[in-house]
């Protein structure tokens, strides 16, 4: 039995939840609850209310999703002078 392909859908975060867990309103004023995708979570990708992101959703159950790409036109500015981001050292 062949994989069914997954919906990607479009939206907006609307509230961040505890545990990598997001609400996210879709075009038509629909939200669903969705979680960090793996890969956003290894690579640190941070997202924040009012981004613009894609959501990958299975057509089992169309109020979860999987959070998989975030859009850079929504990103959050970059910190400012009064905060320091922290450099490794190599060895």
């Amino acid at each position: 039995m062949a994989k069914e392909e997954a919906l990607e859908l479009e939206g907006v975060i609307d509230e961040i939840l505890p545990g990598g867990q997001f609400r996210v309103r879709l075009e038509g004023d629909r939200v669903i609850l969705v979680y960090t995708a793996g890969k956003m979570r290894r690579n640190r990708i941070r997202s924040a209310v009012g981004d613009r992101v894609t959501v990958e959703m299975t057509t089992y159950d169309l109020t979860r999703g999987r959070l998989i790409f975030r859009h850079r036109e929504g990103a959050a500015p970059a910190p400012g002078p009064g905060r320091r981001i922290p450099v490794r050292k190599r060895r």
